[in-house]
């Protein structure tokens, strides 16, 4: 019989070694690091996973060229480092991408763009990724006529949500207890144990589990999780910077994306997204509020508008934004003058004193540097677990990313599966990766696809998604375990969230006639 996916299992009387409170990428990322050492883990959040911060950034996995002038050299060169450790861990998800940063001398002069991407290809060994150079630009064509030259480096592009999902998958698939919309009502010492109350939103009911470490890895509420569950002193200070972002039609057909340099010194980001769209972002704007509730401004959507419009020769309008989003990204306050010159380096704050149970803290990070942070978190806790096993999260490849190879799974789908769309198979290697065959598992005619909510949405993936990646409403699914949300209506939508709902009810029916 079928779980309840996220459901808190009825008795569980084993201490766990590690509780991770919050299922960002860095709570996830510990989780995943942790349980791959033999550690006994359990990884809950208040929400869905990725569903704050960690699903609104900009998508790239990326050294941070803007850091050099901020003399931040040990964060770019550790972020350039990951680029590389991370294309090989999940390839599906993650993707080489070039970059045309268009001169305008009276902004940065030719020579300093030089000397920096000099640094940004020499502070890290690369072997995937080519270096930079100067380029032509279309001008006239694509961008403005008197932007004529430019230089063009390497990122890399990334589903941000699916990378927290395909660690807390790693997590749970080494036995780790992992469960969303589980939010932690309160967590106290009692001598070296950790004793913390949760309740699980889904079925209205609290439990209670105990470990040996505590790790506060709740992102912008990692200062409010000392005051309002565990009653202490935050031992730093955080700065909400918001992030927003807009989507619109496609301003160009090139593969590129552009990095565009305003008069403020900042640097837009014009990302080509899902084929048909460009993401713009992003802005740096200090934030005073509840996170859940970030919107973006008019006066952000302007900015980012008009910093399109001095670059491209297609300009655009608030008229074209078909989607925005805005992030809340919890930086470390090191008493920077503005938002965006607030290092984007992290902090680990552990607390193991007078022989109590022990808490890590997560300050400050980035999408890219997750993996470092979580294998030096570990390193931090080692003298708690003597005897778990070394590092290895460098060499061993996410869920979905074993053995990947997309031109010769896509042959052998479409093979397989001829009654099923390119356009689909395609989207669904980039999401599951090598996984595409566990979610196509006894598929042979193309009545075995259930429902179709549309042309590209069937029942399988549905199914597939609440069962095996804790999808709970549509939202989880439309915006965070795919971005069908940009193609599909409010109706297509609404008819997904009640199929859900259908569909927990009668596995509840099931499990109660059962027992």
């Amino acid at each position: 019989m079928e779980p309840i996916p996220g459901s808190a299992p009825q008795s569980h009387n084993k201490v766990l070694d590690l509780i991770v409170v919050g299922g960002g990428i860095n709570g996830a990322g510990i989780a995943a690091d942790a349980a791959g050492r033999g550690l006994n883990v359990g990884l809950y959040d208040a929400q869905d996973f990725a569903g704050a911060t960690s699903s609104a950034s900009s998508k790239l996995i990326h050294g941070g060229l803007r850091y050099l002038e901020q003399y931040e050299f040990r964060l770019v060169s550790e972020a350039l480092s990951e680029r590389e450790i991370l294309l090989k861990k999940a390839p599906h998800l993650i993707k080489s991408m070039r970059l045309r940063l268009p001169l305008r001398p009276s902004l940065r002069p030719s020579w300093l763009l030089r000397a920096g991407l000099f640094l940004y290809d020499s502070l890290s060994r690369r072997s995937s990724l080519p270096g930079s150079h100067k380029v032509r630009l279309p001008a006239g064509t694509v961008t403005k006529p008197e932007l004529t030259t430019g230089f063009e480096y390497s990122d890399c592009w990334a589903d941000d949500a699916r990378l927290v999902l395909a660690n807390v998958m790693q997590a749970k698939e080494m036995g780790s207890e992992v469960i969303n919309y589980c939010r932690v009502v309160g967590a106290k010492r009692n001598g070296s144990i950790w004793e913390v109350e949760l309740f699980d939103e889904r079925h209205q009911r609290s439990f209670n589990r105990e470990c040996r470490v505590l790790v506060n890895a709740t992102g912008p509420w990692v200062r409010s999780f000392f005051h309002d569950h565990l009653h202490l002193s935050s031992p730093y200070g955080i700065r909400l910077v918001k992030g927003s972002h807009i989507i619109v039609p496609k301003i160009h057909s090139e593969p590129y994306a552009y990095v565009l340099q305003n008069l403020d010194k900042r640097l837009v980001v014009v990302v080509p997204y899902l084929d048909k769209y460009s993401m713009i972002g992003t802005t740096d704007v200090e934030y005073q509020g509840d996170p859940r509730q970030v919107r973006i401004s008019d006066d952000e959507k302007q900015y980012l508008i008009d910093v399109v419009n001095q670059h491209f020769v297609k300009s655009i309008c608030k008229n074209d934004i078909i989607h925005e989003f805005s992030g809340v990204r919890p930086l470390l306050d090191d008493e920077a003058v503005t938002p965006q010159r607030i290092t984007r380096d992290y902090t680990l704050a552990f607390d193991n004193k007078d022989n109590q149970a022990p808490l890590l803290s997560v300050f400050g990070g980035k999408l890219t540097t997750y993996r470092k942070l979580a294998e030096i978190a570990m390193h931090q806790l080692q003298p708690c677990f003597p005897h778990m096993k070394p590092d290895w999260t460098s060499l061993a490849p996410l869920p979905g990313g074993e053995e990947f190879n997309f031109h010769r799974l896509l042959r052998e789908c479409k093979q397989r599966y001829p009654f099923i769309g390119e356009s689909v198979l395609e989207r669904w290697l980039n999401a599951y990766g090598s996984r595409i065959r566990s979610l196509l598992a006894g598929v042979c005619q193309p009545e075995d696809l259930g429902q179709a909510f549309s042309p590209s949405l069937y029942q399988i993936e549905v199914d597939y998604l609440a069962e095996h990646e804790w999808v709970f409403s549509a939202e989880d699914l439309f915006w965070r375990r795919t971005k069908l949300g940009l193609d599909h209506d409010e109706q297509t939508i609404e008819l997904v969230e009640r199929y859900l709902k259908k569909r927990r009810h009668r596995l509840r029916t099931n499990l109660k006639a059962v027992s």
